[in-house]
């Protein structure tokens, strides 16, 4: 499933990006509903776990009126950000954007379901362009 957000968005802090328009549809596995920050993961598989590859591209800047400091965002599973796929950027200043990327591997167990998103984990709101979010199931 390809998901994306091309729209500048400005998302508070501890607020996921919103996805807007399904380039490329998924499966029984992968479900998202448009204008949602939530991507549904289902563990339907007769192994033990089913595997995902979820990759993010997107740009990111301080909005006009916030303060010049570093920002960042990062993949989440169930609300709680991935520590490894935090993306940094400190922008010289405000409405200066910079490109970020991040993807891992996550594995649901068979018959589970778990929720993916992209989460501002700075202090302050930032925005969002041209986000790009990739979700294929690779076992």
């Amino acid at each position: 499933m390809e998901l994306t957000a091309n729209a500048l968005q400005t998302v508070e802090a501890n607020q996921n990006v919103l996805f807007t328009d399904t380039v490329v549809c998924g499966n029984c596995s992968i479900l998202h509903r448009d204008g949602s920050g939530l991507v549904t993961l289902r563990g339907i598989t007769n192994q033990c776990r089913a595997r995902f590859k979820v990759t993010f591209g997107a740009n990111i800047a301080i909005p006009t009126g916030g303060t010049v400091e570093a920002i960042s965002i990062a993949l989440a599973t169930d609300g709680e950000s991935v520590a490894s796929t935090t993306m940094i950027v400190t922008p010289a200043a405000v409405e200066e954007f910079s490109n970020v990327f991040s993807a891992i591997y996550l594995d649901i167990p068979a018959s589970c379901c778990s929720q993916i998103s992209v989460k501002n984990i700075s202090t302050q709101a930032i925005e969002i362009q041209n986000a790009n979010l990739i979700v294929e199931r690779v076992a």
